[in-house]
């Protein structure tokens, strides 16, 4: 069956109607807007943190010192829970806070008795003595020791520094040893 003339053209009429190629498509949503939120670099934030922990161990340190006290009356007709409210309970949470912050500056000072007070932005804080921190030098060349001899317990950088380590005369291990503190005495 062959379609009629006008069939046909009905029928491309049809398919131009439903043909979804031909809609327009913009790449963006025409309503889309950029977000108004900045992204931060590093700089900006490590600057930032720095300046919140400054700001918070400022108000730490002067917490009550500087904050005025509401009036008190000394006539003895109004006692503070009688007062406003508002001044009760900010009294009572500020002296709470005053309290943590004595008590905590007290157990560092208990721990602590002399030196500086070791927090993490405290240049003077003495260094890690922890064995993961500390690097190991060859007794022999001062370089970065890979390896220790199991015979002798020197640390030693290389192969050619491990055959010098084997041909030492017996004592020299000791001195070696002894000069890095690591020494053993029988007794």
């Amino acid at each position: 069956m062959v379609p009629t003339p006008a069939e046909s053209e009905a029928h491309q009429k049809l398919l131009d109607q439903l043909d979804i190629a031909q809609l327009p498509r913009p790449f963006k949503n025409p309503n889309w807007k950029p977000s108004q939120r900045r992204n931060k670099n590093v700089k900006q934030l490590l600057s930032e943190s720095s300046r919140k922990e400054a700001s918070s161990m400022a108000t730490q340190a002067n917490s009550g010192v500087t904050t005025p006290f509401p009036p008190v009356s000394t006539d003895g007709t109004e006692t503070p829970a009688e007062g406003d409210t508002r001044t009760a309970g900010s009294n009572i949470a500020q002296a709470a806070q005053n309290l943590s912050t004595m008590v905590l500056e007290k157990n560092a000072q208990a721990t602590l008795p002399t030196g500086p007070a070791v927090t993490y932005t405290n240049i003077e804080a003495a260094p890690s003595l922890h064995p993961s921190q500390q690097k190991r030098y060859c007794d022999i060349t001062g370089l970065p020791a890979a390896y220790t001899d199991p015979k002798t317990r020197l640390r030693y950088h290389d192969k050619e520094v491990f055959q010098v380590v084997r041909s030492l005369p017996q004592g020299a291990a000791e001195s070696y040893l002894e000069a890095r503190g690591a020494h053993v005495v029988l007794k």
